[in-house]
């Protein structure tokens, strides 16, 4: 069920916009994923309601190209304000693009860029900040998972270390998205994106409170980590 997805408090009534969007985009919980992080950084709220609803920029089949998914390349209809056209420029962008490709989905990558010309493709940076992303990974995963030398001897043996994290073709998407898969949900808090906690049931460990910045810090400080040596795949004679 769509809904008021980006909740931002004391945004001017002309920095906001509502987009329509079709419902098997937003049963796929991507909207969800992708709005916090345009509406935390550019401080635009966005009210996201059905296709048929009234609406002043519609996610569709037209308009500007922005992304592509589900077998369909998807375009921004009715760009007007300033705050539409932030909103179209920053999905453009490459930190937009690879926003867009990071979400996981059911463990695989199901959005990504509209089809363009072939070009050079850019090397990644990640704007965050990697020498605070080591310490946030410390403070915040370091109790389950080993995140390097500091804390090898402190982390859970059932849970990944991030060097073993780092193998996987999706490791931006899963740290990018880490608070929606399990069992990160049952205590994790991202201010303005996941819901408080239910009084009735308790977060079972002691809750993390992070906010999208420190996601950002922490995948820069990630990217710096060499992928786990799993030597060479095992071969029959």
């Amino acid at each position: 069920m769509l809904g008021l997805l980006c909740p931002i408090a004391g945004l001017a009534q002309d920095n906001s916009f509502r987009l329509s969007a079709p419902q098997g985009i937003a049963e796929t919980g991507f909207l969800d994923f992708l709005l916090p992080r345009f509406s935390l950084k550019h401080g635009i709220r966005v009210d996201a309601v059905a296709s048929d609803a009234p609406a002043d920029l519609r996610l569709g089949r037209e308009g500007v190209p922005v992304f592509s998914g589900l077998g369909v390349v998807w375009g921004l209809d009715g760009i007007d304000t300033d705050s539409e056209r932030a909103f179209a420029d920053w999905l453009q962008s490459e930190i937009g693009q690879r926003t867009v490709a990071s979400f996981p989905g059911a463990g695989e990558s199901v959005f990504g860029s509209p089809p363009t010309s072939a070009e050079a493709t850019p090397a990644v940076v990640h704007e965050g900040d990697a020498v605070a992303g080591q310490e946030l990974s410390l403070t915040h995963c370091g109790r389950c998972h080993v995140v390097n030398e500091r804390n090898r001897m402190n982390g859970l043996g059932s849970t990944p270390s991030f060097a073993m994290l780092r193998t996987l073709d999706e490791w931006e998407g899963r740290f990018l998205a880490f608070y929606a898969l399990n069992p990160h949900p049952s205590f994790t808090q991202i201010e303005g994106v996941t819901p408080p906690f239910d009084a009735a049931r308790p977060p079972p460990i002691s809750p993390m409170r992070i906010s999208l910045d420190e996601i950002d810090a922490i995948l820069a400080y990630v990217a710096t980590i060499a992928p786990a040596d799993l030597g060479a795949p095992i071969t029959s004679q």
